[in-house]
């Protein structure tokens, strides 16, 4: 085995994270000061990521109190302190780490929150969701159409390639949704009944003789109204399951 013609130098680093993103570590390193001995002058990001935050969900990282971006090499005796979201409004001054989120927010979801892909669409949301979707394509397609990319696996986050991202913690679907609203401070852009909760496709009106012979016979009779996908066809109406809808969106809205 190859060894080096001289021991490489190592120097100590402390890490303090905050807030939500002391859930990516272990239980014994949250919310307390983390030695780390290093034996090269690494950027920052991969320190913060080895530890188990993913870049995405990192918002402000300050260096001996002062501002730094995901590029800082660290220094023996640094003290490095990274901030999620929710806790910046505590700083005096950031480095940004990224562009801002294009408006309006756009999501790509991974295969295991497909329930969660059907109510961003139910709010109005643009959101891509296949079964299929490999972790590469997920990454790529966040990357190249500047999509948020939603999903459980925090190494699929960690992609070099990945902006824009959340690690959904919650298992229940309606809460999962109630999170990423709040994260992403999206109750005014919510506009139910704008998308296809199967397609993604936007929903137009549709003369009911356009789509008569796709109803059953007691939809033809009492119902006038209706709304068809531009994709994939589906078609809408406001029946007996609407007012549950409905309801479900106001519960939502109100927690927001």
């Amino acid at each position: 085995m190859l060894r080096p013609p001289f021991p490489l130098a190592m120097f100590t680093v402390h890490f303090r994270f905050y807030g939500s993103l002391n859930d990516f570590l272990p239980e014994a390193l949250r919310h307390r000061m983390i030695e780390q001995r290093l034996t090269e002058r690494a950027a920052v990001k991969h320190p913060i990521e080895a530890l188990g935050a993913p870049h995405p969900e990192v918002e402000a990282i300050l260096v001996n109190r002062r501002p730094v971006d995901f590029s800082y090499r660290l220094r023996e005796g640094d003290c490095v302190e990274v901030y999620p979201l929710e806790a910046i409004h505590a700083l005096h001054d950031r480095v940004p780490l990224r562009p801002p989120v294009p408006q309006p927010a756009r999501f790509i979801v991974d295969a295991h929150l497909g329930q969660l892909a059907a109510y961003l669409r139910m709010f109005g949301f643009d959101t891509l969701y296949r079964n299929d979707f490999n972790d590469c394509e997920l990454a790529q397609i966040s990357a190249q159409e500047h999509r948020i990319l939603l999903t459980r696996d925090r190494g699929l986050l960690k992609r070099r390639i990945v902006v824009f991202g959340y690690c959904v913690r919650d298992v229940e679907p309606r809460q999962q949704l109630i999170s990423v609203l709040r994260r992403y401070r999206l109750s005014s852009s919510v506009r139910p009944w704008q998308r296809c909760t199967h397609c993604n496709g936007l929903l137009h009106p549709v003369d009911k003789r356009a789509v008569l012979d796709r109803l059953e016979p007691k939809t033809k009779l009492y119902y006038e109204e209706f709304q068809q996908c531009e994709a994939c066809g589906q078609v809408y109406w406001q029946g007996s399951h609407f007012e549950r809808m409905a309801n479900f969106v106001e519960t939502v809205m109100q927690q927001l």
